[in-house]
């Protein structure tokens, strides 16, 4: 939390769609991280330690948001991580997300009703 208001960490390689997720989250009364890259990622969840975090699978690696979730889970995280990825059900029935420590899984275009559904959710806010 940060001034009263949620913080969620949002790590996407596209600036676009950390635009579009600044504008939802801003308006709707969250205050948003972001980085460009997983390592930046890392950095800015150290920096301001959010209260849930969105994530691209693919960045500047394939695996890149795979490998940055692992890294979370030897820093003792303990913010729900939520996938986005254009994949979307496709990961689900290749992979156990909850195995990879995800809370799940957000299909790219992102529903704006369901980002704030989840956020509701998972933050009591």
């Amino acid at each position: 939390m940060h001034n009263g208001r949620p913080v969620i960490l949002c790590i996407d390689d596209d600036e676009d769609i950390l635009f579009a997720l600044r504008m939802v989250l801003e308006k709707n009364g969250y205050e948003m991280a972001a980085a460009r890259t997983a390592e930046d990622g890392l950095k800015v969840y150290q920096r301001v330690h959010p209260d849930l975090i969105i994530v691209d699978l693919m960045m500047e690696e394939v695996d890149a948001g795979t490998s940055f979730v692992k890294s979370l889970r030897v820093l003792g995280n303990t913010a729900p991580i939520y996938m986005l990825s254009s994949v979307g059900d496709n990961l689900n029935l290749s992979a156990d997300y909850a195995e990879l420590g995800l809370a799940g899984v957000l299909q790219k275009p992102l529903d704006n009703d369901t980002l704030l559904l989840i956020l509701k959710n998972c933050l009591k806010s």
